[in-house]
């Protein structure tokens, strides 16, 4: 039988139920406390001591990230103008980096907060590494969601069925590159092959990988956690978005 937690009745094992919950606009900070606090229980139950190794957490942050990446609720521009039914184009855009900023920036002040509060309480580094690799999908997550929808708002097609989707988001995200329909290796056959891998881990460590041997965030806190993952995300969609404005077929790019 499938154990359940006290957040909402989900199952308590279901990562990509959690980060795909996690992923959505109109989560409530007590709602994403919850939702934290769940995959900080998943993420115990998986592979806890590689988390305390950097090279293997960047690995296991890889591995994470390549099975979350199908889970994650990617709205088609159909969906986004019944939800957006006022916004198009760059104004779409905009609200959905608006969303996604918000979000993880909502991620790092839950994450933040319990960081400081189990530091003062209970001063083991044990959580250290459980947090950040927590926090670390949650936001791979939410920043996939945009990849895909910002694709979407810009007209730039991605890859039909879950696998290639997700591999194709994974990519764009690693690379802050618009998705090629033309290129080699965007289509059905697509996989993470090797050199995929080698990105997304290279983009990983550049973002997370710096916290992984410090005591960053139980010093820092909620409010600069908060900070640092909305200014990232915010990064990340103004160079995917500058990419996309030179593939769209419907767009014209900003002077």
């Amino acid at each position: 039988m499938t154990e359940r937690d006290s957040t909402g009745g989900e199952p308590t094992g279901d990562l990509g139920a959690t980060v795909a919950a996690l992923t959505a606009d109109d989560v409530t900070p007590t709602r994403r406390r919850q939702l934290i606090g769940r995959l900080i229980g998943q993420t115990r139950t998986r592979g806890l001591g590689d988390l305390f190794r950097p090279k293997a957490a960047i690995r296991w942050m890889v591995d994470t990230t390549a099975e979350i990446a199908p889970h994650v609720p990617v709205r088609d521009r159909a969906t986004l103008r019944r939800h957006f039914p006022d916004l198009d184009g760059e104004a779409l855009a905009d609200r959905l980096v608006r969303n996604a900023a918000r979000a993880t920036a909502g991620v790092g002040a839950a994450g933040g907060g319990v960081a400081t509060v189990e530091w003062m309480v209970t001063p083991t580094l044990l959580t250290a590494p459980v947090l950040l690799a927590a926090e670390t999908v949650a936001v791979v997550a939410i920043e996939l969601k945009l990849v895909g929808e910002l694709h979407e708002a810009y007209r730039v097609p991605l890859p039909t069925g879950a696998t290639p989707r997700a591999v194709a988001l994974v990519r764009s995200w690693a690379a802050r590159r618009g998705i090629n329909p033309m290129k080699p290796g965007s289509g059905v056959t697509a996989v993470l092959g090797t050199a995929v891998r080698r990105e997304l881990r290279y983009t990983l460590l550049r973002r997370f990988g710096r916290n992984l041997t410090t005591l960053g965030p139980f010093l820092t806190g909620a409010a600069v956690a908060s900070y640092l993952n909305r200014r990232a995300t915010r990064t990340m969609a103004d160079t995917l978005r500058a990419d996309l404005r030179r593939q769209s077929p419907e767009l014209p790019s900003p002077p």
